[in-house]
C-alpha cells in the first residue's frame, strides 16, 4: 500500500497536496484498492463552495459507490479532465494523474487536524 510522505490525509481516505492557498484532492491508494475497478466519477462543479467534510465527489466502482469528502473548506477551481474520460486512472495512479479536484482553501488552519503520512499508515494498519 502506497502512502506518500508529502501529503496529508483524512480518516475517510482522502489525500490533500497543499500548494500555498490551493490544493489538490484525491483518494488514497488504500481507498482505490478497497473500491475495486473505478468506472465513473461525479465531481461538483467548478465554483462550488463547500465546508470541511462536505461531499465534493462520488466515485462509482463496479461493486460500490463511495463519497469523497473534502479535507478542508474551500471552492473547487478545477476538475481533473482525465477522470471524466477515464475514471480508472484513479486505480492506476491515485496520487498523480488520478487527482480529483483542485481547490482554493478558505482556512489553512483546518489542515492542522489532518493526518500525517505516519498517522495515516497507523490508521490503515501499516
Amino acid at each position: 500500500m502506497n502512502v506518500l510522505d508529502n501529503l496529508l490525509y483524512t480518516k475517510d481516505h482522502e489525500w490533500i497536496k497543499i500548494e500555498g492557498n490551493e490544493a489538490y484532492i484525491g483518494v488514497t491508494d488504500y481507498a482505490q484498492s478497497e473500491l475495486g475497478d473505478i468506472v465513473y466519477v461525479d465531481v461538483k462543479s467548478v465554483g462550488t463552495q463547500f465546508n470541511k467534510g462536505d461531499v465534493i465527489a462520488t466515485i462509482e466502482a463496479v461493486k460500490t459507490v463511495s463519497d469523497v469528502f473534502s479535507p478542508v473548506s474551500g471552492e473547487i477551481i478545477e476538475i481533473n479532465p482525465t477522470i471524466t474520460t477515464d475514471a480508472s486512472v484513479i486505480n492506476k495512479n491515485p496520487y498523480g494523474e488520478g487527482w480529483i479536484a483542485k481547490i482554493k482553501i478558505n482556512n489553512v488552519e483546518e489542515t492542522k487536524s489532518l493526518l500525517t503520512a505516519e498517522d495515516y499508515r497507523k490508521h490503515i494498519g501499516l
